[in-house]
């Protein structure tokens, strides 16, 4: 047998031990996501992708048709803006307000949104427990897992409360709404959001929307309260603005 010298077990060990630390440590994130984010544009009725109108199935037409109405008469209440509730998504990335990503701790990203202090929490690299068991505890948000693809964070998302809408119009969704965000950076100083929206009960197909927002290192998210006057957001594009 070769006779190995102390300094080479030594070596070789400090290698095994280096290579047994990587495996236990949370795979590292790219660079570049984290920051404050502000949209410069807003629509009350999410814009699908290549235009047209939402695939609503006949179930889903309906219920929209209801939530349509009951919003306008008062018999159905926007609880995400009377009461301050969590937005749900996708209808928080269409948020007229500036939010903030964070990398960490270790395994984890957190979107915190200035618009009613909404946090998703969005735990990295393991998968999503089965429907049937996040419906026993649905979140406004639903529950979120991602994982990297290169550059873009991939958040997929399930276990949503029903009383969300999906945008301000009161389109609808079923509790087996299930969506997928691919968040990237497409410029130094650009964010963009695309989301498949897969509910079959309510949407006759699969659809996309997609979300542009704008690196702001002058901002910081500020407190969000219900009743009270809040951060001036006049110079997003579509906003109207109480006279």
């Amino acid at each position: 047998m070769t006779r190995v010298s102390r300094g080479v077990w030594i070596g070789l060990s400090l290698m095994v031990g280096a290579a047994i630390a990587a495996c236990a440590a949370p795979p590292a994130m790219p660079p570049g996501l984290a920051g404050v984010y502000w949209a410069t544009e807003y629509h009350s009725g999410i814009q699908v992708v290549g235009g047209g109108e939402l695939p609503l199935t006949e179930a889903g037409k309906a219920a929209h048709a209801r939530n349509m109405a009951g919003l306008k008469d008062g018999s159905i209440e926007d609880r995400a803006r009377k009461y301050c509730t969590p937005d749900g998504v996708p209808r928080s990335l269409a948020t007229p307000y500036p939010f903030e990503i964070i990398e960490s701790p270790p395994g984890q990203i957190l979107i915190v949104y200035e618009m009613n202090h909404m946090i998703r929490r969005i735990a990295m690299d393991t998968p999503l427990p089965p429907q049937e068991q996040l419906l026993v505890e649905p979140f406004y948000n639903g529950h979120s897992v991602g994982h990297f693809e290169g550059d873009t964070l991939v958040v997929q998302t399930r276990g949503f409360k029903e009383e969300t809408f999906l945008d301000a119009t009161g389109a609808p969704h079923t509790d087996m709404l299930e969506t997928t965000e691919r968040i990237r950076r497409i410029s130094p100083t650009e964010l963009e959001n695309v989301v498949t929206i897969h509910d079959p009960e309510y949407y006759s197909r699969d659809w996309q929307a997609r979300f542009v927002y704008t690196l702001r290192t002058d901002v910081r998210i500020e407190d969000y309260i219900c009743g009270f006057e809040h951060r001036d957001i006049s110079s997003v594009a579509g906003v109207r603005v109480p006279q």
